[in-house]
């Protein structure tokens, strides 16, 4: 739960933006509505592997597929969960700058710690119209707030767009999720002293030692909870110490390179396959290999199919261990 003012968000960010923070799928049930149980059995499974905090409703949360009430439910269990003792983020980007306010509210009512939002798809096509309905966020909540850099949105910021974005009061930095790696290496440069840049994916803590800029901060992907298990959270640990500015070269080539080449070949298959959209089918697919809840994707996401899924079992078991597929029930 926030404990800080809304003039304590960069203190706060400084001090609680470190290390593996994950990315939760909202999960179904059968007949379609919204597995609770399952979101909290996930949340266990997670927080068990020593993960610093989670986001809900983000990208692979499918929140263009929620109803309001869906989405504050969520709000709900994830609050509930993290019982005011763990760190958690709330997506709140919408079309409706009204329903956006809306969605912040209730977080903060229930105590999500920071929000998270990108540019309102459709119709916002200028960094300007982005840096405005930003504005309008922050000015309207005390909690601190990481932009989202994504063409999932429609629209990406370059470095100065996310500089202007930073230079709000209570916007804390950025998951720059542009897939652009220049332009992720250019916000390094030009806004990490300042501000919390975080790019998903490791290769930008090996680029950050080679160019003299250190991420604090893995903000946020689904790697914990597919690359590792509680007693063997290899992923935690190397992102723990990266973000401290000791990469483990031997622990990421013996424990993680494997299960991550495996990761980016689906992944950027499945990517290709949907012209772009996130791979939210391959991320559910495999956390039930985890022992997590994931259920069906929402249309217009397909999900994977019965052979892809069998191949993705045998792929993952050859990789981390015969154990490691169907380990069981986290709930």
């Amino acid at each position: 739960m926030a404990d800080y003012a809304g003039d304590e968000a960069r203190e706060w960010a400084d001090e609680n933006l470190r290390g593996q923070w994950s990315t939760l799928v909202t999960p179904f049930t059968p007949e379609d509505e919204l597995d609770e149980e399952g979101l909290r059995a996930n949340i266990r499974y997670v927080r068990s592997l020593g993960t610093r905090g989670a986001g809900c409703t983000w990208g692979m949360g499918e929140f263009w597929s929620l109803t309001r009430e869906e989405r504050v439910r969520v709000y709900d269990v994830v609050s509930d969960e993290a019982g005011g003792e763990w760190p958690i983020g709330a997506h709140v980007t919408h079309t409706s700058a009204k329903e956006m306010m809306t969605l912040a509210d209730h977080a903060e009512a229930v105590g999500f710690d920071l929000l998270i939002v990108g540019a309102p798809y459709f119709v916002t096509k200028t960094p300007q119209q982005v840096l405005e309905y930003v504005r309008l966020l922050a000015d309207h909540t005390p909690l601190a707030v990481m932009f989202y850099n994504s063409p999932q949105f429609g629209i990406i910021l370059d470095p100065q767009g996310l500089q202007q974005i930073c230079e709000i009061p209570n916007v804390v930095g950025v998951k720059e999720a542009s897939f652009d790696r220049r332009l992720s290496m250019e916000a390094h440069v030009l806004l990490g002293g300042d501000a919390v840049i975080s790019t998903p994916d490791e290769w930008i803590l090996f680029k950050g030692r080679e160019m003299g800029f250190q991420q604090r901060v893995m903000f946020a992907n689904t790697s914990d909870w597919r690359f590792d298990r509680p007693g063997e959270n290899y992923y935690v640990q190397f992102i723990e110490r990266a973000t401290e500015g000791r990469i483990d070269d031997a622990l990421y080539d013996e424990r993680i390179r494997p299960i991550k080449a495996l990761s980016d070949e689906w992944w950027q298959r499945t990517v290709k396959r949907y012209n772009g959209a996130l791979p939210v089918s391959l991320c559910k697919a495999w956390g039930e290999l985890m022992g997590m809840a994931g259920g069906h994707v929402r249309p217009p996401l397909v999900d994977l199919g019965p052979d892809e899924k069998a191949q993705l079992r045998c792929a993952v078991d050859s990789v981390l261990s015969p154990a490691v597929a169907g380990i069981g029930e986290v709930r």
